[in-house]
């Protein structure tokens, strides 16, 4: 049975039905158990589930004790279900391997079987274990892959989400949220419940969003990008010791502040190309983070190529001058800030 999209596996766990066997898995975690729990909803939902409802930690898991499991019969009921979660296949044996397909090969039509991955993150490009598992449970039943969302697709989302509870978002205002909070669908889905509880009905304003939303590193990182390029001193300074009194790792800053300088860079490159400012996701993992190119275009046009190269070599410096400081790391913090500044002013183009 060919790969299910979520349209089609609503459909599908809507009906009650479930074929033999089952596979979760993706980057999106939220979604990996929202699902799993819709599974168990609908098709986990049988008589006698001490007996007919068996959940196992696949990471303590031997292939044995699963198989056993699945081959039992039901207890007064037509049909079981058994649940897998976090079995890696990767570190699999070869013995391990060979029950797992054999297995998957002679399914009983009296259980319905789940594998999920809420946190295993299975390498389908580069491992042949999990490509051979992925082909193994598409001949016996189905799979659906939970993928990161586009900008666009999270914005219709927490649009949809707001409206369901009553209050109004805009897309705009939907992605500002994203900007503060990230792309994780998790996340977002609590911030927004927090906005909704606390507007109760009506607009979700960008003044609420400022006020409530909270940022996440990369949110305030992007932020001290932005006053560093608009060579606003103070409110540079200001932000790193924010990021101190929240006790921020300098290595975390300085990794969230060279991603906003690719940003800037990858985008000033493209445009001095005659490309467009989004020609960089066709190139970079830009899934779900699609308004980080927005901002890069936005906020480049202050500065030139040579400049930027100039600020990820001073970015360079920093790394180095973190991982062997024997002194203060807030000082190699404030230095890095007083060059990116100098750099950012000394080539702004006309």
């Amino acid at each position: 049975m060919p790969q299910l999209t979520e349209a089609e596996l609503k459909k599908q766990l809507d009906s009650g039905n479930a074929p033999s066997v089952t596979f979760f898995y993706g980057p999106e975690k939220y979604l990996i158990d929202k699902y799993t729990k819709r599974f168990l909803d609908k098709v986990g939902d049988v008589p006698f589930p001490d007996f007919n409802l068996q959940r196992f930690d696949g990471r303590e898991t031997p292939v044995d004790a699963i198989a056993d499991a699945v081959e039992a019969l039901p207890f007064m009921a037509e049909r079981k279900c058994v649940t897998v979660s976090d079995f890696d296949v990767e570190s699999c044996g070869a013995a391990e391997l060979s029950k797992l397909h054999e297995l998957l090969a002679n399914l009983p039509e009296t259980t319905a079987l789940l594998f999920y991955c809420p946190s295993v993150e299975p390498d389908m490009k580069r491992s042949s274990k999990w490509k051979k598992f992925l082909a193994a449970v598409n001949q016996a039943g189905t799979s659906a892959v939970f993928e990161r969302r586009t900008g666009a697709e999270l914005e219709k989302t927490l649009c949809a989400s707001a409206s369901r509870r009553g209050c109004d978002l805009s897309r705009a205002n939907a992605g500002r949220i994203i900007s503060y909070a990230g792309s994780d669908l998790r996340t977002l889905t609590n911030e927004l419940e927090k906005l909704c509880t606390y507007t109760g009905k009506g607009e979700i304003t960008a003044s609420i969003i400022d006020r409530l939303v909270t940022r996440n590193l990369d949110a305030n990182v992007f932020m001290l990008g932005k006053a560093i390029v608009a060579g606003e001193y103070d409110k540079a300074y200001g932000i790193l010791d924010l990021l101190f009194y929240q006790n921020e790792e300098p290595v975390s800053v300085l990794a969230a502040l060279s991603s906003v300088y690719l940003d800037l860079y990858r985008v000033r490159a493209s445009i001095q190309s005659g490309l467009t400012a989004q020609e960089p996701a066709k190139h970079f993992d830009y899934k779900g983070k699609e308004f980080r190119l927005r901002n890069a275009e936005r906020d480049v046009r202050r500065l030139s190529l040579a400049a930027l190269r100039e600020s990820l070599g001073v970015l360079l410096d920093t790394d180095a001058a973190l991982k062997g400081a024997r002194g203060s790391r807030r000082i190699v913090m404030e230095k890095m800030i007083a060059r990116l500044l100098l750099a950012a002013q000394k080539e702004k183009l006309a």
